[in-house]
């Protein structure tokens, strides 16, 4: 019996040959957000190995919204030109290619992880980062972020708006707006980030405004017949914080508002989260998300093995399988996991004379 795996999915006018996706991973090595052929071998490579769709990167929508100086950012029309290269390589692989729009807010203006993964001051190339709140991430930085006022708020949402229309010039056919990992979407969710008294803080209702309001500018932007994504944690980790009742409440208005699926994960936000970890450790909330809001999702965290992913699907715990580090350790990982599910995947002609019989 052919596996749920590399089952087809169709998403508004977009059909994903199989369900493993290749989830969003920064590879800290662009300069001044330009892609570069570092990005395109990255990319077109786990086309190349059978993955259905190739989210990129966590990509900024301003100089400021960069993790790091090496991120990959879409903030002027230059960036565009090598993006929509790349694009064309994965849809060549009868692949899809996606993207993660981002904004890092406190947690921006750090080194890469190769360098330490420190917060940058000033006079080391950094620069004023900004959140709902001014409460810093580690008790130890150089400087606290800046809260962000009105004027503030509406810059980053005309920045999504603008950096989405590049997004569709560059040739992306499905978008993902990061909501996760304790960046400034996530930010603006949880009261332990958010203690504002305005309406973009206190209750639910407020918390949420400014991710629904960063979802309409992309809206405004973004084909309607294209598959739109939002990635989410799930939960903090940490009390008091975002939690899983308010996740599915959250996912119940994404879907009135049009979000296709959620891309579930969890933690970020916080430096003294306590996250249980262990293969599969974020699967329940994908579930929960599914069955409660009744919308897709993905599953991603420690998810390693072909039968494992296969389960997931089995058990209706989620409609897609993101795959991060254990793509960067077999580019193939489509191709491996096609062989040991007995199941059929159309391998590159150049690479046909290596496949496994």
């Amino acid at each position: 019996m052919a596996s749920l795996l590399f089952s087809s999915l169709s998403i508004k006018n977009t059909t994903l040959k199989n369900r493993i996706v290749i989830s969003p991973m920064c590879q800290y090595s662009a300069i001044d957000g330009f892609a570069n052929d570092w990005h395109l071998v990255h990319l077109g490579t786990r086309a190349i190995g059978g993955a259905a769709l190739i989210i990129q990167e966590a990509t900024a929508v301003s100089p400021e919204a960069r993790i790091s100086p090496s991120d990959l950012g879409i903030w002027k029309d230059e960036h565009i030109q090598k993006l929509k290269q790349i694009n064309e390589f994965i849809i060549s692989q009868n692949a899809v290619p996606g993207i993660q729009l981002a904004h890092a807010g406190r947690k921006a203006s750090v080194s890469a992880p190769w360098k330490g993964n420190k917060k940058l001051d000033f006079a080391q190339g950094g620069w004023q980062t900004v959140a709902p709140s001014a409460v810093l991430y580690h008790d130890n930085e150089p400087f606290l972020p800046e809260a962000l006022d009105k004027n503030g708020i509406q810059k980053v949402i005309s920045d999504f708006k603008a950096a989405t229309k590049r997004v569709v010039e560059a040739g992306y056919k499905v978008i993902e707006v990061h909501g996760a990992h304790g960046y400034l979407l996530h930010q603006f969710l949880s009261p332990l980030t958010n203690v504002r008294t305005d309406e973009y803080g206190g209750s639910f209702e407020n918390r949420i405004r400014f991710t629904l309001e960063v979802l309409e500018a992309v809206q405004s932007e973004w084909p309607s017949e294209l598959p739109l994504f939002l990635r989410l944690s799930a939960t903090d980790w940490a009390e008091g914080g975002w939690n899983p009742e308010e996740s599915v409440k959250l996912c119940k208005i994404l879907k009135e508002k049009g979000v296709d699926l959620i891309d579930v994960t969890s933690g970020g936000l916080v430096s003294h989260q306590q996250i249980p970890v262990k293969p599969g450790y974020q699967v329940s909330f994908a579930e929960k998300i599914k069955k409660e809001a009744n919308i897709l999702t993905s599953a991603v965290g420690l998810i390693t093995e072909s039968k494992q992913a296969e389960d997931i699907l089995e058990n209706s715990q989620a409609d897609l399988i993101m795959f991060a580090r254990e793509s960067l350790r077999n580019p193939n990982l489509p191709l491996s996991f096609a062989k040991e599910l007995n199941d059929e995947i159309q391998w590159p002609k150049q690479y046909e004379r290596a496949k496994i019989k």
